[in-house]
């Protein structure tokens, strides 16, 4: 059986002559398929778009906070600077002959007045309540000052005591450790008893801070 194709003029219409069949009418249905990834396609352009926007904001705000560290860091580097060269010449002035007098003696002059201002009765009380028991306070050299803060003297103390037992040292030692007022310890010198001294001796330099 021979089909026949019939164009209806002015329409766009296809049908087969003498044969049944669904007509298709192309403008009514045109590319839904198409239209809908289009749309997707905008979409995800629009969303890059937005992350592109957002990415390159995030790297102009970054730029501009490293060039404000770099111009902090610009700024102390120079106040450094400054203050180094305020410090080396204020040691040339003090490194001259006619000004290194004064300054030995208006040292010297501070020591005198800290050492003085040292209670004495309180050096041996505090050094009592750390003296272990077979242990005793042989003597005190003249100390080391310097006063930091309001009402602290920080001593270093040169001790020299003495003991009949020799594991007295180390409980001593960790009585200094534990104590508030005194520092780190170090043993400068053991003496072993003689024949007419039977204690062990030992020489042991202390920090100590004196309240007031």
């Amino acid at each position: 059986m021979t089909s026949v194709l019939h164009f209806a003029a002015g329409k766009s219409k296809v049908f087969y002559a003498g044969l049944p069949g669904p007509s298709i009418n192309l403008a009514s249905k045109p590319f839904r398929q198409e239209r809908a990834q289009n749309a997707a396609l905008v979409l995800v352009l629009a969303m890059s778009v937005i992350l592109l926007a957002a990415l390159s904001g995030v790297a102009a705000f970054r730029f501009s906070h490293a060039q404000q560290v770099r111009r902090q860091m610009a700024l102390d580097s120079a106040r450094l600077g400054l203050l180094q060269l305020d410090q080396r010449r204020y040691s040339e002035l003090l490194a001259r002959s006619q000004n290194t007098d004064v300054f030995s003696w208006s040292v010297f002059y501070n020591q005198i007045i800290a050492r003085r201002s040292i209670s004495w009765s309180r050096v041996f009380d505090d050094l009592a309540s750390v003296l272990p028991d077979h242990m005793r306070l042989v003597g005190i050299r003249s100390p080391q000052v310097s006063t930091e803060g309001a009402g602290t003297n920080h001593v270093q103390l040169d001790l020299v005591v003495a003991s009949d037992q020799p594991e007295a040292l180390i409980i001593f030692l960790k009585h200094l450790q534990e104590s508030d007022l005194f520092g780190s310890a170090k043993v400068m010198s053991r003496i072993p008893p003689a024949q007419n001294d039977p204690e062990y001796k030992f020489r042991v330099l202390v920090a100590y801070a004196q309240r007031f």
